[in-house]
């Protein structure tokens, strides 16, 4: 049995839903309890952005086509490290299924080595333990049974089985995970991603995303008033629950009274309950025959003519917003990612042309960062991640741009504005891309922010919601208050040769308190190295620390 491209477009769906509707429990896996953009909210984020392309593309579409339109997506939506990664996965998979109608077992497996190899070399130092060694192990046990004449069936048995098997392994590969007593979370994401994809090619049904409100949808839950642009003919979708009375008639009888006052029936029953969904003019009269039934819950009247017109403006507001390409016209220009009114401030008065927000907890896709590249008018843009969870999504642009993309290592504000500071206009691109990454070295960075989960610490427990202190990206120790944290974490980064600390302190903290601590700061700290105090307006952390 080979696979088609309706049968993997469904399966693609169905991997995608599988992982938003458990991306919160992939988030819970990663092991440092600071707030980040994670590893479940990235990898959905990613994959969802396939969905739109892959309800465009007709069911008679080949399996070539279906792959290519998933991966084109998902390199321009990717976000975050683990996000890049499963895009190549997919791009791998869509070049090794390119111009075929339908793939056979081998040939399926075959593309999915080719989207591991590409995984690997993306990565400079892959580190085993992580959804690399899941993604491989899984592929190149599928890929052997497929050789040795495995069935479609089989050969995702296998595949999934090593995914799982490889994935329990991954703290025994990684002493950090075992250390924190949790697998790789970007392995779980990949395995509910492949659990999603097995259910639709073994001949399953698609799973569904789930609601916030906890109900299950279509292939792809949008809001319905927003899906189209065509006249809506009903203007009330109305859904409830009827909770069925001893003797009620058969619900099939409230189906046909449904479907002469509407459209899109649906009318689910079993023992207990009747499920029902219709679209209609008179949602009351859909009500009254409901109650015949038995006693109604649940029930949800929206006006999709309101909601059409709501969704309309907000589509013409996010083009309005989106900015224009520009031709280059002057020889460098900048792009950084930044979060705080204050920080943006310092990196466009240092000489940068567009800020992508973004930061913690909000990981710009590499769309983002493509178009913020093709607004700056420039033919060659420097492009400061300045989170290491974002340099792999903006070294995406640098294929994707019609101009030269540099994009610099930078790891922190700090850093990328050290980069700034460095930049001669006189020199070429070569010579200032060695300078600006040199300068990456040369600033320390600390932050104080909050435990986002409980964790542990060097045997120490961490609760959700504890002060803890970063330096340079490293869990350095707990506090119960942040000034104190403030000065214990500034003091310990403090060198031989420091001569400036810059401060910079979030939307969270007051100037007053800001004061206090640069005030308190200054009494701790040696005459000798001057001590900045500056509103970043950054969220999530408290303080950031620039030394020098």
């Amino acid at each position: 049995m080979a696979i088609s491209g309706k049968m993997l477009k469904s399966a693609i769906i169905s991997g995608a839903n599988n992982i938003i509707n458990n991306k919160v429990t992939v988030d819970e896996m990663n092991v440092f309890p600071v707030p980040d953009g994670d590893t479940g909210t990235n990898m959905s984020a990613t994959i969802k952005a396939a969905l739109i392309e892959l309800n465009l593309i007709s069911d008679d579409a080949h399996i070539g086509t279906v792959a290519e339109a998933t991966a084109s997506a998902m390199l321009r939506g990717a976000r975050g490290n683990s996000g890049v990664i499963l895009s190549l996965l997919f791009r791998g998979l869509s070049k090794g299924l390119a111009g075929k109608e339908t793939a056979n077992p081998k040939e399926y497996c075959l593309s999915m080595k080719m989207g591991v190899e590409a995984a690997y070399k993306s990565v400079m130092k892959p580190t085993e333990g992580t959804i690399l060694t899941v993604a491989r192990e899984a592929t190149d046990a599928a890929l052997e049974k497929a050789e040795k004449g495995g069935s479609l069936e089989e050969v995702f048995e296998v595949l999934l089985a090593e995914a799982e098997s490889t994935l329990e392994k991954t703290p025994e590969l990684l002493p950090v995970l075992k250390k924190a007593g949790v697998v790789d979370a970007g392995g779980m994401g990949y395995l509910y991603i492949l659990k999603g994809i097995k259910q639709v090619i073994t001949g399953g049904e698609i799973i569904a995303q789930i609601t916030s409100a906890g109900e299950t949808g279509a292939h792809v839950v949008t809001n319905v008033a927003g899906s189209f642009d065509a006249e809506i003919e009903f203007t009330y979708c109305t859904e409830y629950l009827v909770i069925k009375k001893p003797g009620a008639k058969d619900a099939m009888l409230l189906r046909a009274h449904l479907e002469t006052i509407g459209d899109s029936v649906v009318v689910v029953d079993d023992d207990e309950i009747i499920k029902v969904h219709v679209h209609t003019e008179n949602p009351g009269n859909a009500l009254e025959e409901g109650l015949k039934f038995g006693a109604l819950t649940g029930m949800k009247i929206e006006n999709m003519k309101e909601q059409h017109k709501q969704e309309t403006v907000k589509a013409e507001l996010q083009k309005q917003r989106k900015l224009k390409p520009e031709r280059p016209e002057k020889k460098y220009g900048f792009v950084a990612v930044a979060n705080g009114a204050g920080i943006e401030t310092l990196f466009k008065d240092l000489g940068v042309d567009r800020i992508v927000r973004g930061g913690q907890t909000q990981n710009p896709s590499t769309e983002d960062i493509l178009e913020a590249v093709l607004a700056t008018p420039a033919h060659n843009v420097f492009v400061l991640p300045n989170n290491k969870n974002i340099i792999m999504a903006a070294e995406q642009v640098i294929k994707l741009a019609d101009r030269n993309v540099v994009v610099l290592q930078s790891r922190t504000i700090p850093q990328g504005l050290s980069a700034m500071l460095c930049f001669d206009e006189a020199i070429g691109i070569s010579e200032n891309s060695v300078a600006m990454t040199k300068a990456l070295d040369n600033v320390g960075t600390g932050a104080v922010t909050y435990a986002a989960r409980d964790s542990h610490f060097e045997g120490k427990k961490i609760k959700t919601g504890d002060i803890i202190a970063l330096e340079n990206g490293k869990l350095a120790f707990t506090e119960k208050e942040i000034a104190k944290a403030l000065v214990k974490l500034t003091r310990r980064m403090i060198k031989g040769d420091t001569t400036y600390i810059t401060v910079l302190y979030g939307s969270d903290v007051t100037d007053e308190e800001a004061e206090t601590a640069l005030e308190t700061l200054r009494e701790k700290v040696s005459d000798d190295i001057e001590i900045g105090m500056v509103s970043g307006g950054q969220p999530i952390y408290y303080y950031i620390i620039s030394v020098e």
